[in-house]
């Protein structure tokens, strides 16, 4: 059989067209989430983008900005979705077009770097970091921190204290907490993403405080336990609401989430720091997701983001386990499927 050069030359190019257009179209269908926010969240997230895209194609592209810049995010249409460790309430949310539902849970920590210290050994009190936090208590071996642990030689170091220097869900959760054990620190500083603090050095990010206390010997900061355990970093044991010293792990979040009780009616507004219970860690935390209503003014797609985070509910329990999160119960996941078929 005899081929003319034509034909030879119409075989080779279609051949190779033919995987390229392919390629194109695979290309085009795969889609792309848009998220930004929270940095507490941020490894698990990126563990179940990493395990859907293989297996769907759709990428998560999550900027972790810090929770004051998802929320800021979301509301400006910026992106599909955007996350914060500090819930918004109902009525804001109704006025800026917005719902909201918790995706993880997890433990926010105090993080020390002092010679000698192991993690979980130095015990201290919500209090004692108050008083830390507002420049009260400047020593290592100042006798309320000594008096706590009579079993560690404290060094006659100063205190470096760290905190963020972003808008921050985690932030709010830490002075959340100390505005519920300081009256003090309620009146005088308070809560919120971002605060008037009154001592101590600013690093962007959960990964920049825990760099910066891995580099500032004398330091104490807080973080989530995953990039304390990440970075190798020494943790404290916390005396919680029943007065008991508790260390941070998946059964002490799990204890303060058990009393927890989320209304889809409240958009699931829920603060867990300072939980009752013995075995209960008192700065346990949850993410949550915030997302825009459909509206006929404006084009709102939520389909992708949702069926992430369906399969991230569904599928992803083993990984966030991995990563020190707390799961969220399936009597919780049912609530928020149906959330979704209401709301968004």
């Amino acid at each position: 059989m005899r081929f003319s050069s034509k034909n030879l030359l119409r075989k080779s190019v279609i051949g190779i067209i033919t995987p390229l257009f392919f390629s194109f179209i695979t290309q085009v269908q795969a889609s792309e989430i848009k998220g930004a926010g929270a940095t507490f969240v941020y490894p698990v997230l990126s563990k179940w983008s990493e395990t859907y895209q293989a297996k769907t194609g759709n990428q998560l592209n999550y900027q972790p900005i810090g929770s004051g810049g998802g929320i800021a995010q979301i509301k400006a249409g910026a992106v599909t979705f955007g996350a914060s460790d500090m819930p918004l309430h109902s009525e804001e949310l109704s006025r800026a077009g917005l719902k909201q539902f918790p995706i993880v849970i997890g433990g926010v920590v105090p993080v020390v770097n002092i010679e000698g210290v192991a993690p979980g050994s130095l015990q201290l009190t919500g209090p004692i970091l108050a008083n830390i936090y507002m420049g009260k208590i400047t020593q290592w071996n100042d006798p309320q921190i000594q008096k706590l642990n009579p079993q560690l030689n404290l060094p006659n170091q100063r205190i470096s204290v760290i905190r963020r220097s972003d808008g921050s869900g985690t932030t709010f959760n830490w002075t959340n907490y100390l505005s519920k054990v300081s009256p003090t620190w309620k009146s005088q500083v308070g809560e919120g993403t971002s605060v008037a603090w009154p001592v101590g050095i600013g690093s962007k990010g959960n990964d920049g405080v825990a760099r910066s206390i891995k580099q500032i010997k004398g330091s104490i900061g807080y973080a989530d336990l995953t990039y304390s355990l990440k970075n190798n970093l020494s943790y404290t044991a916390l005396q919680n609401k029943a007065g008991k010293f508790v260390q941070p792990d998946q059964k002490s979040f799990q204890a303060a989430a058990t009393d927890t009780h989320w209304s889809p009616s409240t958009d699931f507004y829920n603060i867990m720091t300072d939980a009752s219970g013995e075995q209960s860690w008192p700065i346990t935390a949850t993410t949550f997701i915030i997302m825009r209503k459909p509206d006929p003014k404006i084009e709102v797609d939520n389909s992708e983001a949702l069926k992430f985070f369906k399969w991230s509910l569904e599928n992803g329990q083993k990984d966030a386990q991995t990563l020190n999160y707390v799961p969220l119960p399936p009597s919780l996941i049912k609530s928020i499927q149906d959330y979704w078929s209401k709301t968004l």
